[in-house]
């Protein structure tokens, strides 16, 4: 892979994990970063140019609908879940 098109898939990478934990209910947030993770862990040996640009073009796709469900699902927020209240234990 090109030293440009590695640096594009790790910013898309970046950009697509930082976006998806903006996501108000921790089950979608969960959710959108576990499929984040695996789907780039899936095609990290992928070597050929077309496929890669194909592969960044749908994670393109994928980022800008992750931006809308974001936005949605902040207009329409429910309670944090229990296990989103927990404190981590002072020593």
């Amino acid at each position: 892979m090109a030293a440009s098109s590695r640096a594009q898939v790790l910013d898309l990478y970046r950009a697509m994990l930082r976006e998806s934990k903006h996501f108000s209910a921790y089950n979608y947030r969960t959710y959108a970063v576990r499929r984040i993770r695996d789907a780039f862990r899936e095609n990290k040996n992928v070597k050929d140019p077309v496929e890669i640009q194909a592969l960044v073009n749908k994670a393109k796709r994928d980022l800008g609908i992750i931006r809308r469900q974001v936005l949605i699902s902040q207009m329409y927020s429910t309670d944090k879940l229990i296990i989103e209240n927990q404190e981590k234990p002072r020593t």
